[in-house]
């Protein structure tokens, strides 16, 4: 499985083109602006996007979503819940930039356990809401794409519409910190970390984050 980050927009938002080496077909996780940068470096590595996936539906991962819907005419997927946000400018923030974003429809909404091919790998969903109502990260065999649900050193914010602190570190417990510690965590923002750093290291995990 090969993994590309293209950081994206004035948030620094870390889109994701997944990828087998072997038959080029692949996914675009939260592609949150610039879509023709997007597209420019999807060309450069001959991938085949087979459809756009999101881990929640903030503005900052669907800037470019429905650019990239019409160029490759491929479906969109979302965690369960999440419908509001990519339905509702107020929702997804995007209100506040001055430029409303509003998404069509997921193709498909999934949800615990769901799966989804790419190439000869498969990703597991892992519902993780907390820094929305129905965020989800995608699991494959040693790493996850986390989204905002967990970064380096820190998580996902909880002052936003449909957030919740609690939520968000019951998420994290129950779902993340059950991988092993040497899984590589792709987060929305930022480096790569791992589970074993974070729970080592996190402050938010550890007890010495304030909410």
């Amino acid at each position: 499985m090969e993994v590309v980050v293209v950081v994206v927009s004035m948030f620094e938002t870390n889109c994701y083109l997944v990828y087998s080496s072997r038959s080029l077909d692949g996914v675009i996780i939260d592609p949150g602006d610039e879509p023709d940068r997007i597209d420019r470096r999807v060309k450069q590595l001959k991938m085949r996007p087979m459809a756009i996936l999101l881990t929640h539906g903030h503005v900052d991962h669907i800037g470019a979503v429905n650019d990239l819907m019409r160029s490759y005419s491929i479906p969109l997927y979302a965690g369960r819940g999440e419908e509001k946000l990519l339905q509702s400018a107020e929702w997804n923030m995007s209100s506040a930039t001055g430029a409303a974003v509003i998404c069509p429809a997921p193709d498909r909404l999934v949800g615990d356990g769901d799966q989804i091919s790419v190439g000869e790998e498969k990703l597991t969903i892992l519902e993780t809401p907390g820094h929305s109502p129905g965020g989800i990260c995608y699991a494959g065999d040693g790493f996850v794409f986390c989204g905002d649900t967990l970064f380096f050193g820190s998580i996902g914010r909880t002052d936003f519409p449909g957030c919740s602190h609690r939520q968000l570190i019951d998420s994290i417990t129950r779902k993340l910190l059950l991988l092993s510690d040497d899984t590589r965590c792709y987060p929305g923002h930022g480096p790569v970390t791992t589970i074993g750093h974070e729970r080592r290291h996190n402050p938010f995990l550890t007890g010495e984050g304030l909410e």
